[in-house]
């Protein structure tokens, strides 16, 4: 257990430290310059005075899958990226919703949220896998059938539901704090209903790239931090800022 713990730590710490540069890399992210990108860093530097961040470091991906995403490991560290192909399909002020909400985790500060439910996960899985190999190598022990019946039940116990209880740990706080970016990106872009637009719209995209035969090219590790879900491509916010809620309604209502 001890080792299991250590292991984790070490791991998670590393990747939380290096989160930005790590997935940044994965993508092949570009930074831009103002220059560059006036109207993205415009929507960026009116967030930020909204929700009284320091300005993070801008970045596009070019691809054309639809998606945004932000890390770094504190809000003076932070960088959001979106595709090329988010910003063919949406309008400034629906990107300017998704970033709220992508902003909302760094003020939020999710990605030390995410290391600490990674770590506890990490320890579970581990230790499952030690009992793993070690009931393999060294027996179940016991020194008659009433010890050894009892110790297969917890071995099996440990190696079948600790990793299924870690990922659960892992889902739960995710889903979480994905609800409370979404509340909170809200609050920062005073406009609900241009993630909602957003939502409605990447998912459509989504739909279609799938039948064409292009699903998102999306490495699963880093499949939590997208605007989308891309393992099913099923926008879990939409149960929150369903389009329908804003059809036909006063916007400030």
């Amino acid at each position: 257990m001890a080792v299991a713990l250590i292991l984790a730590i070490i791991m998670n710490f590393s990747s939380y430290w290096f989160s930005d540069k790590i997935v940044l890399a994965m993508y092949h992210a570009r930074e831009v310059s103002e220059s560059e990108s006036p109207d993205l860093y415009r929507i960026v530097r009116g967030l930020v005075h909204k929700a009284n961040l320091p300005m993070p470091k801008v970045y596009i991906v070019d691809s054309p899958m639809a998606n945004a995403f932000a890390t770094g490991r504190n809000p003076e560290h932070a960088a959001v990226a979106v595709t090329t192909g988010i910003m063919q399909i949406l309008s400034p002020e629906e990107i300017e919703g998704v970033l709220a909400h992508e902003l909302a985790h760094v003020s939020n500060r999710d990605t030390l949220i995410s290391a600490v439910a990674a770590t506890i996960a990490g320890v579970i899985t581990m230790i499952a896998s030690m009992a793993q190999w070690a009931a393999i190598f060294g027996g179940f022990g016991g020194r008659d059938d009433n010890d050894r019946s009892r110790g297969i039940i917890g071995f099996l116990a440990l190696v079948f539901l600790a990793p299924i209880a870690a990922t659960l740990i892992q889902l739960a706080i995710s889903r979480s704090r994905e609800f409370v970016a979404d509340a909170s990106g809200a609050e920062i872009s005073g406009k609900p209903w241009a993630l909602a637009n957003a939502l409605g719209k990447l998912e459509r995209s989504a739909d279609v790239s799938a039948a064409n035969g292009h699903p998102a090219d999306i490495n699963p590790s880093t499949a939590q931090m997208m605007i989308g879900e891309p393992a099913s491509w099923k926008f879990a916010n939409v149960a929150v800022l369903d389009t329908s809620i804003y059809r036909g309604k006063d916007r400030e209502t």
